[in-house]
């Protein structure tokens, strides 16, 4: 499944799903399974029915792939309460409320006997790990991923489930 609500990093372009339904179309060349999503995951029901809508279509659900993003760069005595608002939504909670919803998921698969092994794949970012001038909002998002993927990894490793991040460097400069 291709996530993609059709809003550019700048937040423009609502509605417009034209590079997830690109990714289908090469999935399905390529002779795989793929459908586009338009749900927002930064919302609790939009990133529950994600996670619906996947085991429904395929039947199970074995990975989980959090790279929703947005950036509003600013310096944090230029950054409004709304850009903030929006970069934590979309990062942060939008790993955390996928995660939460395919635990869940998980979870009763493993109290109902069934084997679970399953993978979580979130994005954190070196801006997260060490700060990035400019993007205060996106650091600490990233930084709160980062350690949301600990928590992750030590609870839902007794259902089955691994839990990791990957971090590019943050860009010279």
């Amino acid at each position: 499944m291709v996530n993609d609500i059709g809003v550019g990093l700048d937040g423009t372009g609502a509605g417009e799903r034209s590079p997830a339904d690109a990714v289908v179309e090469e999935i399905k060349a390529a002779g795989g399974e793929a459908i586009v999503n338009g749900d927002d995951v930064a919302d609790w029901n939009g990133a529950a029915n994600l996670i619906r809508t996947a085991v429904d279509t395929f039947g199970r659900l074995d990975v989980l792939v959090n790279n929703a993003g947005i950036v509003r760069d600013r310096m944090i005595a230029n950054t409004s309460e709304e850009e903030f608002d929006a970069v934590i939504a979309v990062h942060l909670k939008g790993h955390f409320a996928t995660m939460r919803h395919a635990a869940d998921y998980w979870r009763e698969r493993a109290k109902a006997g069934e084997s679970v092994d399953a993978r979580i794949i979130n994005t954190s970012s070196g801006a997260g790990l060490q700060g990035s001038v400019g993007q205060g909002n996106y650091s600490a998002a990233k930084a709160g991923i980062a350690a949301l993927t600990l928590v992750a990894a030590a609870e839902l490793g007794r259902y089955g489930v691994t839990v990791n991040a990957i971090a590019r460097p943050p860009a010279p400069g």
